[in-house]
């Protein structure tokens, strides 16, 4: 297998000869190359860059709450049309597609796995929809979005340490702050307001169950 260069073109192509075309169960509107199952993707993930040890390429599946995110986006448009809009620890990017689709002004997908960042480009060009993707951990930069969107992201304690201080200070500071936690043990108990709750069909090779309950969340002072 020939090496994945640090080359848009090379990461791209690799992904779209490793995974297929399908849309998410809760967001049809969606396109993403998907993968159908995490070992062998993660297998040639390591042999094509040619490192052991990576982390799993969770950028090839739409989990529960990025699905329940992206139609809860999907379902409420003015809440991000005209608007500067990041979405957080992006994964696949299908949140930051949505939200493109429906006429932000200003699209921007962070994520620090470069992978990610890579599939996130990709399918937006699948999409036919701009996304700027912020290859960096952002946390702690200053407000310059309207909206910030983020999917499970409270999977860990460290995680939600690191992350929970900022993004209250980005509510704080004006921005609408949404997420989507499908039962997650970490997600604070205090600060949040339910907005949303959908039942989504998901993958067991990345959950226990076959579908999850996941709620949406509005972070307020």
């Amino acid at each position: 297998m020939t090496p994945v260069s640090a080359s848009y073109e090379a990461a791209s192509a690799f992904i779209q000869a490793n995974t297929e075309v399908a849309s998410p169960p809760a967001c049809p509107e969606i396109k993403l190359w998907t993968a159908t199952e995490v070992t062998p993707l993660w297998e040639a993930t390591e042999e094509a860059l040619l490192r052991v040890n990576l982390p799993p390429p969770y950028w090839a599946f739409c989990w529960a709450g990025g699905q329940a995110l992206t139609r809860w986006v999907l379902d409420h448009p003015e809440m991000v049309a005209g608007k500067r809009v990041l979405d957080f620890a992006a994964g696949s990017g299908v949140t930051a597609l949505a939200v493109a689709k429906l006429g932000a002004a200003r699209v921007e997908a962070a994520e620090i796995d470069p992978m990610a960042c890579y599939a996130i480009r990709t399918n937006a060009e699948l999409n036919g929809v701009e996304v700027e993707v912020l290859a960096d951990d952002v946390v702690g930069s200053a407000c310059r979005w309207d909206v910030v969107v983020a999917g499970d992201v409270c999977y860990e304690a460290p995680m939600t340490a690191h992350i929970w201080p900022w993004l209250v200070k980005l509510a704080a500071e004006g921005a609408m702050v949404v997420m989507a936690d499908p039962g997650r043990a970490y997600l604070p108990k205090t600060g949040l307001l339910r907005v949303g709750h959908y039942t989504v069909v998901t993958s067991l090779d990345l959950e226990d169950k076959a579908q999850r309950d996941v709620g949406i969340y509005k972070i307020v002072g």
